[in-house]
């Protein structure tokens, strides 16, 4: 399970080569279907290195559809990225670092508004494919209705807009966010179909994840850097490359705000911490975020409206000077079960990948992605209930991804055990444990109709 990357080196040499250089808030979605609207709350696993879908009732927590097949164009993609010598070293390099030896086929996904798409981040496809649910749940091969290819070579993290009508996608090696259209509309008397792409902005090296702020009128942004690359010694962390963290004017694609969070550490007295923000939590009022940084075993607490802790502007970000508010409060430590592993064992320089907050804004769920566990933490006095293998007597082993779902409850994805676990905020109980597929890894919220529910039903 714990993997080195000395074969992604030698694809990212080759890949220089041929080129000649080279806030987590609970997922948006549209608002939750009114009692009959005819539309099912589900939540998606995307099975990362199996390509495919497992879906499960957001309620019942049963599960009503596995093996849902994402790339129903594998061949054909596989064999386009075969006849081009670039996108081929980048395969490589995707299957032998992030993969872990793996095509990455599902990063994440998001439903369309009425249910009827599926929009899916495929990694080593480096696209974002729309898959039409109910053909793709029927097996079929037509199930993609739209594809649109990054311009870089990887496609990532995914986020959707509170209203359902756009979408943003993390273009990986192009250090930019792609804005696309998940509805069929006509704005400022332009016609515009699901799938189009329209608007894009900056990030750091190798944007990661995106949030909304509940109103939509913000973008929070994070960059992870190049964490695919053997060099982790804390000494050499600028090879990783710029990390940002920004806030997005969603009028415009502005950003108002970029910190670069490792001198932001280092300013409040913690030198030698990462820049890289992993999975982040944005507090209700929007004013405090909480984010996991590579090789950390626990979590930050940043306030954007405190005062700059020197006072000064410091250091530039692209060319943005440190802002004058925010600033790290606290840095809360969790269980480091593997002190002895090398840096270069972590994966993708994880080691918790996964954060979400309740509805009030008073527990969090953390993904301790190295140490085999999942937890639930007191915002307040970070005191925390461990969930693992022991304290539930299911195999909690790499966990990947935290996500809230409905009911105030936190989903994980356990991509080491090819299972997902259901915690309840509220009582800190384990509610589910569902086999799924091949490494889970982003679990996300989103509405069926319920007619194509009712045909998985008569015909299993």
């Amino acid at each position: 399970m714990r993997r080195t990357t000395p074969l992604l080196t030698s694809a990212l040499l080759a890949v220089g080569a041929l080129t000649g250089a080279t806030l987590c808030a609970p997922a948006a979605t549209a608002t939750d279907p009114a009692p009959g609207s005819g539309l099912r709350d589900v939540m998606f696993v995307g099975n990362n290195w199996a390509g495919t879908a497992t879906i499960v009732d957001a309620r019942s927590l049963k599960v009503l559809r596995t093996g849902v097949n994402l790339v129903p164009d594998k061949q054909q993609e596989l064999t386009d990225i075969m006849l081009s010598p670039v996108r081929l070293a980048y395969y490589l390099a995707i299957q032998q670092g992030p993969g872990e030896g793996h095509d990455q086929y599902v990063d994440d996904m998001f439903t369309t508004p009425d249910g009827r798409y599926l929009a899916v981040s495929r990694p080593s496809f480096a696209d974002v494919a729309w898959i039409d649910v109910a053909k793709a749940a029927a097996g079929r091969s037509d199930s993609v209705v739209r594809e649109q290819q990054m311009d870089g070579y990887r496609a990532d993290h995914m986020a959707l807009s509170p209203d359902g009508r756009r979408l943003l996608v993390s273009d990986s090696t192009a250090n930019q966010v792609i804005e696309y259209s998940m509805v069929d509309e006509v704005v400022g008397g332009r016609q515009i179909r699901m799938g189009d792409r329209l608007r894009t902005f900056v990030s750091g090296e190798t944007p990661h994840e995106s949030n909304y702020s509940p109103d939509g009128s913000r973008i929070y942004h994070a960059s992870i850097g190049k964490v695919y690359t053997p060099g982790d010694d804390p000494a050499l962390d600028a090879l990783k490359g710029d990390r940002w963290f920004e806030i997005v004017d969603n009028s415009d694609f502005s950003i108002t705000r970029r910190w670069d969070m490792g001198k932001e550490l280092a300013e409040a007295g913690y030198p030698g911490m990462s820049a890289a923000v992993r999975p982040m939590a944005i507090a209700p009022d929007q004013r405090f975020l909480y984010f996991q940084v590579s090789f950390f075993h626990g979590y930050v607490e940043f306030d954007t409206q405190a005062p700059d802790l020197d006072g000064a502007v410091t250091y530039t970000a692209g060319g943005i000077p440190e802002p004058r508010t925010g600033a790290v409060t606290r840095v809360v430590s969790l269980p480091n079960r593997v002190p002895d592993l090398p840096r270069e064992q972590y994966v993708n320089d994880s080691a918790h990948h996964g954060l979400s907050m309740d509805d009030a804004g008073t527990t969090l769920c953390a993904a301790g992605t190295m140490d085999d566990y999942a937890a639930l933490i007191d915002r307040a006095t970070g005191s925390y209930q461990i969930f693992d293998t022991a304290s539930t007597g299911h195999p909690y082993l790499k966990p990947y991804w935290t996500t809230k779902g409905l009911g105030n409850t936190c989903w994980i994805s356990l991509s080491g055990s090819d299972s997902v676990a259901v915690l309840d905020f509220r009582t800190h109980k384990e509610l589910a444990f569902l086999p799924v597929g091949d490494h889970p890894q982003r679990v996300r919220l989103g509405e069926v109709p319920d007619a194509v529910v009712a045909s998985w039903t008569a015909t299993s």
